[in-house]
C-alpha cells in the first residue's frame, strides 16, 4: 500500500498528480496546513514537517523531487521516467527540478499573501521582485516549448507534471498570457485526468476564492 500524506495546494499536489498518472492504488491521508505538521508522529514521516512524504513498502520517504524519481524509476521507467543510460535522462532530470526553482517564488508570494495576513508585515518590493522571477522562469520554459508540446521531445513525462503544477500556483500571482507556448503546454497538461483529479475537491482551476485574494501581474 502506498499512502501519501498531502495538502491541497503544496509541492504535494505533484505527487497527487503524479500517482493517478501511474494508475497505481494508493490512499490519502490529507492534513491542514497548520501546526499539525510539527506533531512527533509526523515528523517521524518528515523530519521537516513538510508534505509531501510517502510512506511505501513500509518506509517513509519525503523530499519531492526524490518521491517522483523513484516512483518513476519502480513504476514507469519509460514511461513518465526516463533511466540512466537513455538519451532523454539529462533534460528529464534538469526539467523535473526546475519545479522547485518555479516553487521557490511561489512560496514566498504565498508567505507574503498568506502568512503575513497583516499588510504593513508585507513588502509590496519582495512581492513585485518575486512575480518578476516567475516570469522569467516562464521565460524559460517559452523557449523550451520551441518546435515540441512538452517538455521533452519525445512526450509527456513526469517532468511535465512537476513543473506544470509550479506553473498552476505560478498563476496565482504572474498570469501567462505574454507566453503562449507555456499557456499552450499548460491547457494541454491541466486537461489531463490525473491533474483533474489533484484538484482540490470543490474547487475550480485558478479559483481565487481558495486563496486571500490579492493582484496578479
Amino acid at each position: 500500500m502506498i499512502t501519501l500524506h498531502h495538502v491541497p495546494q503544496s509541492r504535494s499536489m505533484r505527487t497527487l498528480w503524479l500517482l493517478h498518472e501511474l494508475d497505481v492504488p494508493f490512499e490519502v491521508v490529507q492534513h491542514p496546513f497548520d501546526k499539525s505538521l510539527r506533531d512527533p508522529a509526523y515528523l517521524a514521516l518528515s523530519p521537516a514537517g513538510r508534505v509531501p512524504s510517502l510512506e511505501i513498502d513500509g518506509e517513509a520517504m519525503f523530499e519531492t523531487g526524490a518521491i517522483a524519481e523513484y516512483l518513476c524509476e519502480r513504476f514507469s521507467p519509460e514511461g513518465l521516467g526516463r533511466m540512466p543510460g537513455t538519451p532523454e535522462r539529462k533534460d528529464w532530470l534538469v526539467w523535473m527540478h526546475f519545479a522547485e526553482t518555479v516553487s521557490q517564488h511561489c512560496a514566498a508570494l504565498t508567505q507574503q499573501h498568506v502568512a503575513l495576513r497583516d499588510d504593513t508585515m508585507r513588502s509590496p518590493i519582495v512581492m513585485k521582485l518575486e512575480a518578476a522571477r516567475i516570469m522569467k522562469c516562464y521565460d524559460a520554459l517559452e523557449a523550451r516549448l520551441e518546435g515540441q508540446d512538452y517538455l521533452l521531445s519525445s512526450g509527456f513525462t513526469a517532468a511535465d507534471i512537476g513543473v506544470g503544477q509550479a506553473v498552476y500556483m505560478g498563476q496565482f500571482f504572474a498570469k501567462t498570457d505574454q507566453h503562449p507556448r507555456v499557456a499552450a503546454w499548460f491547457g494541454r497538461i491541466s486537461g489531463r485526468e490525473g491533474f483533474v483529479k489533484a484538484l482540490p475537491a470543490g474547487v475550480s482551476l485558478f479559483e481565487q476564492s481558495f486563496f486571500e485574494p490579492w493582484p496578479v501581474i
